[in-house]
């Protein structure tokens, strides 16, 4: 499966990015019982497990804190932030697979999900091509 890299474009042109920045973001939708949303999700192999917004687990009918609570961090110099443990469906392209993912309250208001390595990269082989702004996604043979 073959996704285009987003652009975003900046407010202000950048001498280092130029007009725009591209990130590997993906059209997601996460399924849970009978419900189902449309999201879009940064691929991000440093991040060790999937956290998604707390809004888009309540929006189809997730109880956020009734999950195993999971704390995670990033970069910042800060304490870390919570998210709760919950199995869903996502689907990706043609694909739809069980995960587990976090969901936190604490996700930057306009920020996307995070597909990390447990849930999105134990799953498939990304192949990240920049300069033609494209990510390849195969099923890993393990799976089927």
């Amino acid at each position: 499966m073959r996704f285009s890299y987003r652009k975003l474009l900046l407010t202000e042109p950048s001498a280092f990015f130029g007009s725009k920045i591209l990130k590997p973001i993906i059209p997601v939708k996460v399924l849970y019982g009978t419900r189902d949303i449309d999201y879009f999700a940064l691929i991000d192999s440093g991040a060790d497990f999937c956290i998604f917004d707390a809004e888009i687990g309540e929006a189809v009918g997730i109880e956020i804190e009734r999950g195993e609570q999971i704390e995670f961090g990033g970069i910042q110099a800060r304490t870390g932030s919570t998210g709760y443990l919950h199995d869903i469906t996502i689907a990706i392209g043609g694909w739809k697979y069980e995960a587990r993912v976090a969901f936190s309250r604490e996700i930057a208001e306009h920020g996307f999900g995070i597909l990390g390595q447990k849930g999105f990269f134990d799953i498939f082989s990304i192949t990240f091509d920049y300069q033609k702004e494209e990510i390849i996604l195969k099923e890993k043979q393990s799976r089927r």
